[in-house]
């Protein structure tokens, strides 16, 4: 996970999370896509818990490229253990990834 890590967040353009969840940009040119972004997010559900972790692209059809919907899970872990170890005081940063995507995506 060490080196995906280092290769995630020299492609974040954009991050802001709190409590209440948030997101991460990357940009997708060193998957040679040179337009491309991708993003990670999570919503808020209430109660102090946040709801699965999602994932979008600008690139058009992009979850049937199998490349693009391996780099979304990989962004989508790294955004969980990002927001994990960011609260870990916290009593839902307990939730495994496997468990957490079994939440809804928002409470709406």
């Amino acid at each position: 996970m060490e080196n995906t890590k280092t290769i995630i967040e020299q492609a974040i353009i954009r991050e802001k999370y709190n409590s209440r969840g948030g997101g991460i940009e990357i940009s997708l040119a060193d998957w040679e896509y040179p337009n491309g972004k991708m993003t990670a997010y999570q919503n808020y559900l209430g109660g102090g818990m946040l709801g699965r972790v999602c994932s979008d692209c600008n690139i058009e059809n992009w979850k049937e490229d199998k490349r693009l919907v391996s780099i979304s899970e990989m962004i989508k872990k790294y955004f969980h253990q990002l927001i994990n170890e960011y609260y870990s005081d916290d009593k839902w940063s307990y939730v495994s990834y496997k468990e957490n995507q079994k939440r809804p995506v928002s409470a709406y």
